[in-house]
Formats: C-alpha cells, sequence, structure tokens
C-alpha cells in the first residue's frame, strides 16, 4: 500500500489456502456488505425491541457453559497457556501489519483507520458515592485529552465496507503520580470498542481469531468445526451496524480495570445528544470516509459531550474478569457517572493533525496502579500494545512521543 496507508482500500482477497473457503469468505463478506447499506432502517426497531432480550439469552447460554471459579471480586487467576497465546497474537499481528503497510505508512495492527484525533477536556464529577471516589476519581478535577476515533482494522477500507464497529482511545496528560508503565510519565490512556463485549472471551480464542485474521478470513473463527463461536458471534453481531458518526456511538472497555485495591469495574463512554447524522447516498455507497465527514460537520458548528460512567464487579461469576466475551448486566450493577468528556468546537481534519495521530501509542497500561487492567486479555495488551507500537515507530522511522496538550499544527 502507498505510504498515505490511512486512504481507503477494498478488503484484501481471502488466503486460506482453499477456493471453496475463499469463496465462502468472500461471500460472508459481501453479504455483510449489503446489509450495511439497508441496516439503518430496522436497526432502530430491532434494537428497541429485540437487542437487549436476545442478549441476555446468549449471556445466559455462554454462562452456563463457564465453570464456576469461586474467585473473589477483582480477583484474576492465571492461565497456564497464556505465554504461548501471547506469543502467537504477537506473531500474527507482526505477520500481518507487514503484509499490510510499506514502511513509512505502516498504521496500528488493530483499531487502525483514524477518523479523527481531537482535542478535549476531561472533567471528573464532584460529589461521587464514596465506592467510585478512587484514582483518577478521587476528587473533582479536569485532564486536558487527546481523542482518537478510529475504524475496526485491522485493515484500513471505506466505512461502508467496515464490520460495522468503532474505537476510541483518550490520552490524559498532567495525571500525576507513578505509572505501570515507564515510557509515558504523566498520561492515562482508556481505550473502548462500540460493542458492550469483547470479540474473544480470551487469549487463547484470540489467538485463533489472529490467524484467521491473517489469511484474511475472520468469518473463520466464528464459525469452524473443532472450536466455533457462534454465541460470541451473536454478542457481536447485535452492537454492529452502519454506524452514522464517530461522535454518535458508546463505546465499551470490555476488560475490567481495578477501580482501587480489591475492586473492579468497567467503564463505558456515552453521547449525550441523541441526534444523528444522516449517512449520504444509502442504499447507494456512501463517501469512503462518510464518517470523517460527519465529525467534521459536528465539530464545525458545536462542542460535543460525552458521559464517562463506571460499572463495579458485584458478582465474580457472572461479571468475570477472566471472560471478556460476557456482558456484566446492569441489573447487578448499575453504569454511573463519573466524569464528562468534552470535545470543543474545532478544526481537526488537516495533514498535520492526522499525522500526528499515527505518532501517538495508546495502551492500557499507561494508567496509574489504582486502575491497573486485569484479565488475561489486559495482561496480554501490555505487550501487544507495546510490541505492536515499537515495530510501527521503527518502521516509520520515528520515537516514541509523550504528548502534553500543548501541540500545535499548521
Amino acid at each position: 500500500m502507498p505510504t498515505d496507508s490511512n486512504a481507503s482500500h477494498p478488503i484484501p482477497a481471502p488466503d486460506t489456502g482453499s477456493a471453496v473457503l475463499n469463496l465462502l469468505a468472500r461471500l460472508s463478506v459481501k453479504l455483510m456488505q449489503v446489509e450495511r447499506r439497508f441496516d439503518p432502517w430496522v436497526r432502530p426497531a430491532f434494537d428497541a425491541v429485540l437487542r437487549d432480550p436476545i442478549a441476555r439469552c446468549v449471556t445466559a447460554l455462554i454462562n452456563a457453559r463457564r465453570p464456576r471459579e469461586g474467585l473473589a471480586l477483582g480477583a484474576e487467576q492465571i492461565r497456564p497457556d497464556e505465554e504461548e497465546s501471547l506469543n502467537s497474537i504477537i506473531s500474527s499481528f507482526e505477520q500481518q501489519m507487514r503484509k499490510l503497510w510499506k514502511p513509512g505508512g505502516f498504521e496500528r495492527g488493530g483499531n487502525t483507520k483514524t477518523h479523527g484525533i481531537v482535542r478535549g477536556e476531561f472533567i471528573i464529577h464532584d460529589n461521587l458515592p464514596a465506592e467510585f471516589r478512587q484514582g483518577l476519581y478521587a476528587e473533582p478535577r479536569t485532564y486536558p485529552a487527546w481523542v482518537r476515533f478510529s475504524g475496526p482494522g485491522p485493515y484500513v477500507t471505506p466505512d461502508i465496507d467496515d464490520v460495522g464497529f468503532m474505537s476510541i482511545s483518550i490520552k490524559l496528560m498532567g495525571v500525576p503520580g507513578p505509572k505501570l508503565m515507564d515510557d509515558e510519565k504523566f498520561t492515562v490512556d482508556l481505550t473502548g470498542v462500540s460493542t458492550p463485549t469483547f470479540v474473544t472471551p480470551d487469549t487463547h480464542a484470540n489467538a485463533q481469531l489472529q490467524q484467521a485474521s491473517l489469511r484474511n478470513a475472520q468469518i473463520f473463527y466464528f464459525l469452524n468445526f473443532r472450536t466455533p463461536h457462534l454465541l460470541d458471534l451473536i454478542m457481536q453481531g447485535l452492537w454492529t451496524k452502519t454506524q452514522s458518526s464517530p461522535l454518535e456511538a458508546p463505546y465499551f472497555s470490555c476488560v475490567p480495570y481495578l477501580l482501587g485495591e480489591g475492586q473492579a469495574m468497567q467503564y463505558s463512554v456515552w453521547p449525550k445528544s441523541p441526534r444523528r447524522s444522516r449517512i449520504p447516498r444509502l442504499p447507494l455507497r456512501p463517501p469512503d470516509d462518510y464518517l470523517r465527514d460527519a465529525m467534521v460537520a459536528t465539530l464545525s458548528q458545536e462542542d460535543v459531550e460525552l458521559d464517562f460512567r463506571l460499572q463495579l464487579q458485584t458478582d465474580s461469576h457472572r461479571m468475570p474478569i477472566e471472560n471478556n466475551a460476557v456482558l456484566w448486566p446492569e441489573r447487578l450493577s448499575p453504569r454511573v457517572s463519573v466524569a464528562t468528556l468534552r470535545i470543543p468546537r474545532q478544526t481537526f481534519n488537516t495533514p498535520a493533525q492526522m499525522a500526528f495521530a499515527r505518532r501517538l501509542s495508546f495502551n492500557p497500561w499507561h494508567t496509574i496502579p489504582a486502575h491497573r487492567p486485569l484479565g488475561n486479555q489486559s495482561r496480554a495488551r501490555r505487550q501487544i500494545y507495546g510490541q505492536l507500537a515499537r515495530l510501527r515507530q521503527s518502521m516509520n522511522n520515528v520515537v516514541h512521543y509523550e504528548p502534553t496538550g500543548d501541540e500545535t499544527f499548521e
């Protein structure tokens, strides 16, 4: 691909080694892309009536197949195959990145397409309940932030052709105290995707997904005879859809974090405005970057506010640490608003600012000890994100950069 790697390209052809499987993989992608053209007309009614009841049923089926470990709240359990799975995931990502990108134009292995990176403020609320006043949320304060909105990856495709979810990466700056990683001294990173459960339950399954992704045939991670993940496919399908704007979707951490000693939580980000941007030209083909265009249109006219919420773990089995395909029920623990992410009106769609997005590295382990990431996929992310960031920086001939919020662009 050319150096301008954030420009959209078609999904690469499947490479399973079988003409029949390649055909089935291509067909699954085509069917998804056709559905995306009509999704906005049926999705609101589906979400209102069917999504949550189906999610509860699927969650119950997933839980019925899981053993009860009897863990304490906030407790982790190391799997014996974590190191093997970690090495397999990193190897698959590195191979795929080298296949997709040229030196000078390396993009991220996941959350790949940058819709935009914008300035923001993370405003901690006053008078929070006592159990939430831990770490970052201990007292009211405002932190400057860089907020990156992105597509799913590992490809950079026209927006209408991706799998239908988005991600958010928030880098808070000026955060005092020791950090869990020493490559950045004053930042805390918060990351989320627009599905409330992670695409894989654990690192063992994630290694299988990355092997399928390396062959450009992700569908066969979910649908195969040896290790099918049909329930996970259904859960993802309940929330993947034709998106209207990165500023108009909720985002979920999907994995848990500490909230002070012995207490676990997940976080989520919710748009405060119910307004939804019109997707141009449907059911015909929208512009390749219509999601970025929607961000540009909104932020050229007004500020945007998103609600940041925490959900406490109150049941170690039904709200597990080590299985991230399980939806934590709100009836057991409601999501509580603790902060506002304010994105002021601004111009961000410039080549210099887009290049700045590529320069930054986000890692959930850029955080303070009070919010240490929990679970096997979080443990793996420390090395996965770090090693892939170093590969990207090396191939693009840039050094690691810790932002301050004072950056300016021509």
